[in-house]
C-alpha cells in the first residue's frame, strides 16, 4: 500500500461521509436503506440460487437506478447547491471578532424583547451556503443589523412580520421570506408553522434559524435538520458566539498594520 493508496481511500471515505451527511435526517436516507436491502437480498438469492428471484430483483433496481433522479431531486439539489456555494467555491462575507461579537450582541438582544412580548419571529443565518433564492421571495433590505430594525420588522402591524428575515454578514439581506416546511411527520404537535420553516430551512442549507413562539414566548434555534428548544439568552448568547465568532486576528487588522509602513 502506497501514499497514493492511503490518499485515494480517505478520498472515498470522505466522499461516502460528505453524501450521508446530505442525505442524513431526509427521506432519502430510508430511500437509501430500501435499496441497500434490495442489494442484499439480490446477492442473497444469487448465493441461494433462487434464479426467478433474482432476476426480479436485478430488473427492479435497475428501474430504481433510473428513478433515483426523480426521487432524490431535493437531495441531489441540494448536494449541488453545498458544493457550488461551498466555502470553497463562495465569496462570502466573513466578519471579524468585533463584527461577529456584535452581530451576536443585537440577535440577542432582539430575541430577547421578542421574547418578553410573546412576538412570534424567524431569523435565518446564513452561513456556507448562499440563500439568494430564499431572500428574492421576500423584500430586499440590505440595512446593518441592529435591535431596532429588527423589532420593527416583526411588530404585529408590519407587513413583513409573518416572514422570515435572512441576515447575510452583519446586515440583513431580506424581510418578509418565505421558507420551505419540513416533511418530517415525527414531529410535537406544539410545533407550529414558525418551527416547521426553521426546521425545513436547515434541512435545505447549512444557515442557522433562530425561532421565538408567539403563544409561549419561548426561544428555539434550528440546525442541520433539528430543533433544539426552551433556550434561556445566556445559553443562545454561548451558542450564538460558539458558532458566529472566529477566534484570531482579523484580517483588516493585517491591513491596517501593512498601510502604517
Amino acid at each position: 500500500i502506497t501514499i497514493l493508496d492511503c490518499i485515494d481511500i480517505l478520498l472515498i471515505a470522505y466522499a461516502i461521509y460528505s453524501i450521508y451527511n446530505v442525505i442524513r435526517n431526509t427521506r432519502a436516507e430510508a430511500l437509501l436503506k430500501g435499496i441497500l436491502i434490495l442489494m442484499v437480498a439480490t446477492l442473497a438469492s444469487n448465493w441461494l440460487g433462487l434464479h426467478a428471484v433474482s432476476w426480479t430483483l436485478q430488473k427492479l433496481i435497475a428501474m430504481v437506478a433510473v428513478a433515483l433522479p426523480v426521487v432524490f431531486q431535493p437531495e441531489l439539489r441540494r448536494a449541488l447547491e453545498q458544493l457550488g456555494q461551498g466555502k470553497m467555491f463562495r465569496g462570502g462575507v466573513i466578519l471579524d471578532v468585533e463584527q461577529s461579537n456584535q452581530l451576536v450582541d443585537e440577535l440577542t438582544r432582539t430575541v430577547g424583547r421578542l421574547s418578553r412580548s410573546r412576538t412570534g419571529a424567524l431569523l435565518v443565518i446564513e452561513r456556507e451556503v448562499g440563500l439568494n433564492e430564499y431572500a428574492e421571495t421576500g423584500v430586499a433590505v440590505d440595512g446593518l443589523v441592529s435591535s431596532e430594525l429588527l423589532l420593527n420588522i416583526f411588530f404585529a402591524n408590519s407587513p413583513l412580520h409573518d416572514g422570515a428575515v435572512i441576515i447575510r454578514g452583519n446586515r440583513i439581506a431580506a424581510a418578509g421570506c418565505l421558507l420551505p416546511l419540513t416533511e418530517a411527520r415525527a414531529l410535537s404537535s406544539e410545533l407550529g408553522t414558525r418551527h416547521r420553516a426553521a426546521i425545513g430551512m436547515s434541512e435545505q442549507c447549512d444557515a442557522l434559524v433562530l425561532v421565538v413562539s408567539e403563544e409561549t414566548g419561548k426561544i428555539s434555534v434550528a440546525r442541520g435538520g433539528h430543533l433544539q428548544r426552551d433556550y434561556t439568552l445566556d445559553s443562545l448568547d454561548a451558542y450564538l458566539r460558539s458558532l458566529l465568532v472566529k477566534k484570531g486576528r482579523p484580517l483588516s487588522s493585517y491591513l491596517k498594520w501593512g498601510k502604517k509602513q
